[in-house]
């Protein structure tokens, strides 16, 4: 159909849709139809190809009769994410896939709004398409935004590109801003189909050159709340700086026992002590956290204040703490010498890794030393003689440490725990806040110490109040969708490996299998990220499901109180069941509390990463201003449509434009990952190294452009 052909067709199906639609319409036949509107005979079979056109779309239905009346479309409410090319998709409660909006049925919809839409019967692609129909509530009235002026009014580009349009503002109501300040703005009318949302700006952040505006910029977005009020200062300026005796009475002394935090360099707030003796041939674990309940009452403002964020955000120029740095720096960190209330996990574990007996109890603890990772790996992995002769009581308990930790660890893998070794990013600033180095973090013996020692602690305890069926919060993660394993499954063939999937289910053991099998080789990086990408987030439920990656029936987060808000949560109902006050009625109060700290907890840590990862790319695109013109090696670590991701070796990625691949017309492949030239053959897939030229940065957007070099 040529496009006046097809005009002039799409225009007859809205005439005769909005006829059907007419309040004074009744269901007719088609050659009532045809009559009312005076199409005559030789025009009937348009008229036909009209209303079968309509049906397909689901805006009108055919009675058995034969008559045609407006199609009773089932609602549905979710929430609107908008892309920046003008389509969007909905998530709805319930459904397991997002619904997709083409851009023409977006309807004056905006990023995050609560909207009703319509599902389209029939659907171009293998996902529900639908169409919104009404807002029922705007998701963003505030928007960060750089300001641009011009002679007698302003307007403000959004940094989100899902908000998609700039926003008009008066000259009246820009605050005096100029042009490149960042600022926020409320939004007093979103506009229609031809014009543009208008607002105004209520805060400066300052200018996008000033040191740390940036990050500021992404904290505002977030709506993340940075200080605290004077109501909660106030409250935690009258907790004590020292343990008095009678906060100690009752409780456990364990100050006697020889016990270390082990932790990053620049770590203030220590929430987690070890200690580790022998008892014959068994190993007697102490994972020792601090009890910060003792000072955080439930229901004071300090803990709805905490609820609210539910997690502390580690940004890359800054913490913005859950907890304010009085008590998560002062009394609730375990620090050297000093008296400490602590819960502590004490376990009993045999040769094999298999916790044979444990005791939860109310402790008051004496940390020896402050210990880092780097100090400790020093002594276990260098042998460093300066520092084993300066630590020397302590080197016994590290080098038992280890042993169990590779216990530990071997008892996981056997069970078919994955354990994705993936590097972090450490982003280095300078005083300025101008990034100086991007490095992997470094895993190693000591990270890896603390991290089998938490996740035993964290099964222990889950399973623990899993039996005496108590209302708790646990960490669960959900088995993979079986469509997503099984796209995996198609996509590892090519490289000649296999994974065994059950009745549509799969056992984490055959993802670990092929983790191990992968190990070295040059397609690892990329089968191990397909692999965690067909994978669920893990998130707080108070219905213990189990956790898919660690391959256990039990897991919880019980060792990080003073940073995330369920271990608190669940240190209460600790604390209540040890002290025998879990009567009827307590288990009626978390019972209705729980799901919804669970909720929201999973939430907040969300918007966290999300936070933390758009800082950690906006500081890689500013990283990168400076090598404009410079090559690099790296692998292509995605393939789209458009373009391939290319990924440097110090984690920065950016992406070569398939419109920059000028040597042939490149075609896309989703199912092997893979563009390929139509004359060459060429190909470039997942995995491939390639050598590439850095040509453009875009900090607004965050985008880095690689040419092939």
């Amino acid at each position: 159909m040529r496009k006046e052909e097809k005009d002039l067709f799409e225009q007859r199906k809205r005439m005769v849709y909005e006829f059907i639609c007419d309040d004074m319409y009744v269901p007719m036949k088609i050659k009532e139809i045809a009559i009312v509107l005076g199409v005559s005979r030789a025009e009937r079979e348009e008229l036909v190809k009209v209303l079968d056109a309509l049906i397909a779309d689901g805006k009108i239905a055919i009675s058995k009769r034969g008559k045609y009346a407006k199609a009773e479309a089932k609602i549905i409410t979710g929430v609107f994410t908008a892309h920046p090319k003008g389509f969007g998709f909905v998530t709805v409660d319930g459904e397991e896939e997002d619904i997709f909006i083409p851009a023409d049925q977006v309807h004056g919809a905006m990023h995050m709004d609560t909207v009703q839409i319509t599902i389209a019967p029939k659907t171009s692609g293998k996902r529900k398409e639908g169409s919104v129909v009404k807002i029922l509530e705007r998701g963003m009235n505030h928007v960060v935004c750089t300001y641009e002026a011009s002679k007698n009014f302003g307007f403000a580009v959004p940094d989100n590109p899902k908000f998609g349009k700039d926003i008009f503002i008066p000259i009246e109501r820009s605050k005096g801003a100029v042009a490149g300040h960042k600022v926020v703005v409320e939004i007093t009318n979103y506009g229609g189909k031809d014009k543009k949302p208008e607002g105004k700006v209520v805060e400066i952040l300052g200018h996008i050159n000033d040191p740390g505006t940036d990050i500021l910029s992404i904290v505002r977005a977030y709506d993340m709340p940075v200080e605290f009020s004077e109501k909660i200062m106030n409250q935690v300026e009258r907790v004590s700086n020292e343990v008095s005796d009678a906060d100690m009475a009752g409780r456990m002394d364990i100050r006697d026992w020889q016990m270390v935090t082990i932790d990053g360099e620049d770590a203030k707030d220590l929430d987690d002590a070890v200690s580790l003796t022998m008892d014959g041939e068994n190993y007697k674990l102490g994972v020792h956290i601090a009890d910060v309940s003792n000072y955080v009452q439930e229901h004071s403002a300090l803990d709805v204040e905490a609820l609210k964020r539910g997690t502390s955000v580690y940004l890359v120029d800054r913490v913005i703490p859950m907890l304010p740095h009085k008590l998560s720096n002062g009394i609730c960190s375990l620090n050297q010498g000093e008296n400490r209330l602590a819960l502590s996990c004490i376990m009993t574990i045999n040769p094999k890794g298999e916790v044979i007996d444990h005791k939860i109890a109310e402790t008051v603890i004496r940390v020896d030393r402050r210990m880092s990772y780097t100090v400790v790996k020093k002594i276990l992995e260098e042998q460093d003689p300066e520092l084993r002769k300066e630590y020397e009581p302590l080197v016994p308990m590290f080098e038992r440490m280890r042993d169990l930790a590779a216990i530990l660890r071997k008892k996981r893998m056997k069970r078919g725990s994955i354990d994705f070794d993936f590097p972090e990013t450490k982003v280095i600033l300078d005083d300025k806040g101008k990034p100086v180095e991007i490095k992997p973090y470094d895993r190693n013996v000591a990270t890896k110490i603390i991290e089998d020692f938490m996740l035993i602690a964290n099964e222990t305890v889950a399973q623990d109040f899993f039996w005496q069926e108590i209302p708790f919060v646990y960490r669960t993660h959900d088995n993979p969708d079986s469509e997503k394993i099984h796209k995996l499954g198609t996509f590892i063939n090519n490289f000649g490996y296999s994974i065994h999937i059950g009745q549509d289910e799969i056992h984490p053991k055959e993802l670990q299998k092929l983790l191990l099998k992968i190990e070295g080789t040059p397609e690892e990086a990329l089968i191990s990220r397909l692999t965690l990408r067909s994978m669920k987030q893990a998130k707080y439920t108070t219905t213990n499901t189990g956790h898919f990656g660690l391959a256990t029936n039990y897991y919880c987060h019980f060792t990080s109180p003073i940073r995330r808000y369920p271990d608190l949560q669940i240190h209460r109902i600790i604390k209540e069941t040890l002290r025998g006050r879990m009567n009827g009625k307590r288990i009626d109060h978390y019972e209705k509390l729980l799901p919804e700290v669970a909720k929201h907890s999973s939430e907040m840590e969300r918007r966290a990463d999300e936070a933390e990862r758009e800082t950690i790319k906006l500081k890689k695109v500013e990283f990168m201003e400076d090598h404009i013109g410079e090559q690099f090696e790296g692998v292509i670590s995605g393939v789209t449509e458009w373009g391939f991701f290319v990924e440097l070796p110090n984690t920065v990625e950016g992406l070569v434009r398939v419109t920059e691949l000028h040597d042939d017309f490149y075609q896309y492949y989703e199912d092997t990952y893979e563009l390929v030239g139509e004359v060459t053959n060429r190909r470039y897939k997942l995995g491939q190294k390639v050598k590439v030229e850095l040509v453009a940065t875009d900090k607004i957007m965050r985008t880095i452009d690689f040419i092939l070099a």
